[in-house]
């Protein structure tokens, strides 16, 4: 029943976003679209409800502290290769999935991650979902890092993701996991805040070139 029911939601959200996206965006060019999506994302890093004023940093910084961003500053840290923002707020515990395949010395490996998030629409200056408080309700997917091309691939196999856009989990999602540790401790897991750019995100953020804020938390299910 619940996941009908998330189902049911999820297609009501995303309906009636495509609808107002469309009526805004169909006589925009694709590099009108784009330069909206910047200038929003420009907006955002200065004017945000959820963590203030953020401050940018180069990723030659992000490496030179550790993979870290300084919370006191509020640093987010840019991809140059896709234009993603992050934002590490905890690291987390445990290995990371580049370290499972080199001590497994396996060319992949595959974990079952349960992740908790909040989805914000830049543009629409709109939370479309937030399950990030929610204790009972997680989104999952089934992720394996191949340790040859240093990439990842992903699916959601339950939860709100799947239901609103399928089973692909966007690149966005997948960023965050060269960087955080892997645990099955509740309260220990990693949790960052990103902002993803249209060619990083959802079926939906892709094809009506829309940039979304997350806050997003993964962990390996304690069962595991």
């Amino acid at each position: 029943m619940k996941k009908i029911l998330f189902s049911v939601l999820a297609a009501c959200v995303v309906s009636t976003s495509i609808l107002t996206t469309t009526s805004c965006n169909e006589d925009e060019t694709y590099a009108e679209q784009k330069d909206k999506e910047k200038k929003a994302i420009g907006q955002f890093l200065e004017d945000n409800d959820f963590v203030g004023k953020i401050t940018p940093i180069t990723e030659e910084q992000f490496y030179a502290q550790d993979s870290m961003t300084d919370l006191s500053k509020n640093e987010f840290v840019r991809f140059n290769d896709d234009g993603i923002y992050m934002q590490i707020v905890r690291k987390g515990n445990g290995p990371s999935m580049v370290e499972l395949a080199k001590e497994r010395k396996d060319s992949t490996v595959t974990r079952p991650l349960i992740c908790k998030f909040l989805e914000y629409d830049i543009e629409g200056a709109d939370t479309t979902y937030s399950i990030i408080y929610l204790s009972s309700i997680n989104d999952k997917m089934l992720c394996t890092y191949s340790h040859y091309g240093r990439s990842y691939t992903a699916s959601f196999t339950e939860g709100i993701m799947q239901s609103a856009y399928g089973s692909t989990v966007p690149k966005g999602w997948l960023k965050p996991l060269d960087y955080i540790r892997l645990t099955k401790v509740a309260g220990e897991e990693a949790k960052v805040r990103l902002i993803v750019p249209h060619s990083s995100g959802t079926s939906n953020a892709s094809g009506y070139v829309l940039p979304f804020y997350y806050e997003i938390t993964y962990q390996i299910p304690p069962n595991y």
